[in-house]
This record gives C-alpha cells, structure tokens and sequence, in this order.
C-alpha cells in the first residue's frame, strides 16, 4: 500500500487500518437518500445531506471517522473529476453567441458579487467564491467542486454545508416561484426558458419549472444550464488561481481538476464507448453522493445551526442578484 500510495497522487488510497465502516455508512447513506429522491422526487443531494446529519450521533460514537474523511475527500475528488465527462461542447452553438456570452457573463458577474458580499459581510473570499460559485453555476455539484479546490480549514465543511443546504432549498423555492413570476412579467417561451436555465440553481429544478411551462421550454431550460456547467472547470480554475496569492490558496493546479479538463476534452472527441461514458457519469453521480453523506455525517447539527443568519442572507442576495441581471438582459435583448 505505501508503494501504491508513492505513486498515485496524495490521497487517492487510504492509510491505516481498513476504512471499511465509514465507507460503507455513508454508502448505505446514500443508497436511502437515492431511493427516496427516486420515490418522492426531492433533491438527492440535499436528502444525503440531511439523513447523513440524522445519524452523525452514531457516526461519532463507531470508528467510522477514516472512512468519512477518505469519502468526503477522495470520492469527492473523484466525482468532481468524472464530471468532466458529461460536458457537451458542441451544445454551445444551438442558441447562438449571444446568449452563451451572456450566461458567461452572468457566471462572473454573480462569482464577483460572491466576493464582494464575502467582504461586505466579514468572510474571506474564499467563502465568497464558493457561495458565489454554487449560485452561479449548478448548486450542490459546484459547492462540492469548489470546495475541493479550496485549502483545508476549520469550518469549511461547515461552510461547505451551509451553501449546499441554502442552494438546494433556494433552487427548490424558485422552481415553484419563477415560472409563474416569469409567466406575470409576461415574457415569450424562449425568454422564460432562458430565464429559467440561466436562474435556478440545480439541474433538477430546472428541468422541474421548465417542464412545468412546456416541455420545449423544459428542453431549451435545461440546455441553458448545461451551457452554466460547461463554465465549472474554468471557475475552479480561476478559483484556484485567485486564491494562490492570498495566502488561502494551494501551490499548483489539483490533480482531479486536470482529470476533469481532460476527460472533457475526451468525451467530446467521441472516442470513448457510449457505455463507458454512461457509466463513468453515473460512477461520478455516485462518488458525488456518497461524498455529501459523508460530510453530514461528520457534521453536528447543533452546530450548524449556529451559523450567523447574515451568510444565509448572503446565499439570499446572490440568488436575487442573478435574477435580476438575468432579467435585466433579456429586458434589453430579446430572444
């Protein structure tokens, strides 16, 4: 094991003693919060979230704590990686430049808002980044991507949880809020499905409210969000460069997101059996979840809930900032 360990990068392959238990309490986490996602359709992530800080009292009295660690990290790691796969190039050029520049711009101008606030409110920017970041491109999925870029911490798991939480419950609201909000301000399909896809935090929620409207705005939603992930490895680029000067950052490029920019590259050349990729993205989906029921495992309840309301206000802000930039463009540029 310490060969292998020499040759792979660090913390790809556990140390010490088995880390059977942990692992295998944050699968069993997982599987329960896949299986209720699938019957009553609620977020899997914030469900693996929720039932994993449940049961933190029994993951903090078993020796559970190795497997935890190398979950929430490595696999975290992992997933974040194989995500890379399921970005499609070529769905840039569907609706035309201009609304792809523009969700590009809504990206940075929400990650800036993110580090403006984080000082407004006393965070450090780090915080900032990853609360902008999660609003900005896909929820959950990057709160846990930019999380794996940013140096360890006391707190950042706390941190990590809070913003998961918030955009989960938010992307939840807005689904239910923003078709009809749109549906008011009497906007065209195309304008409410670009406003949809270029809003709402996860990719199930959006699909959800988009599907509500029409099923062709369900589509071009969901496609608008697809084209807010395509832009996730370079803001965990440019995550891990800003913070490099700060004192708060990491010395060289992370392992897993290299993997991410070439197994996107990959997948885009079509070499790779339809199969495989089907495969590895749900290999991803599934390192992602049982990453996330880890991290509620390790987490008092108590504790979290004794986060400062003010970043709960912040997580708020972001959100109604990219609503209204969103707006705003449409307003002067029809679609």
């Amino acid at each position: 094991m310490s060969r292998l360990s020499g040759l792979l990068p660090a913390g790809l392959v556990p140390d010490g003693p088995s880390l059977t238990r942990g692992l295998m309490l944050a699968a069993m986490v997982g599987a329960a919060a896949g299986f209720l996602s699938q019957s009553y359709g609620a977020p899997v992530m914030l469900l693996a979230l929720l039932i994993g800080m449940a049961l933190h009292g029994v993951a903090d009295q078993s020796d559970c704590a190795r497997g935890l660690g190398f979950a929430s990290r490595t696999l975290l790691r992992w997933g974040v990686a194989l995500m890379g796969l399921r970005l499609d190039i070529q769905d840039v050029s569907v609706l035309g430049w201009v609304p792809v520049i523009a969700v590009a711009g809504l990206v940075l101008a929400t990650l800036g808002a993110g580090v403006l606030l984080s000082y407004l409110f006393g965070r450090r920017q780090a915080f900032g980044l990853l609360a902008g970041g999660s609003v900005a491109i896909c929820g959950a999925s990057a709160a846990l991507a930019i999380a794996s870029v940013l140096p360890r911490r006391e707190g950042r798991e706390a941190d990590t949880l809070l913003v998961i939480t918030g955009v989960t419950l938010l992307s939840t609201l807005a689904m239910i809020v923003y078709p009809a909000l749109f549906r008011a301000l009497d906007f065209t399909p195309t304008e409410t499905a670009f406003l949809i896809g270029a809003t709402i935090h996860d990719v199930a929620q959006v699909a959800g409210a988009g599907h509500s409207v029409s099923d062709e705005v369900g589509v071009l939603a969901v496609f608008v969000k697809m084209l807010r992930v395509a832009l996730l490895p370079g803001v965990l680029l440019l995550v891990a460069l800003s913070l490099r000067g700060t004192g708060e950052g990491r010395t060289g490029l992370p392992w897993f997101l290299v993997l991410f920019v070439a197994l996107a590259a990959l997948g885009n050349m079509d070499i790779l059996p339809d199969w495989l990729v089907a495969q590895l993205v749900t290999a991803s989906q599934g390192c992602l979840i049982v990453a996330i029921s880890a991290l509620g495992l390790r987490t008092n309840l108590g504790r979290l809930l004794e986060v400062d309301r003010r970043y709960v206000a912040m997580l708020v802000l972001l959100t109604l900032i990219l609503l209204g930039l969103s707006i705003g463009f449409v307003l002067l540029v029809p679609l």
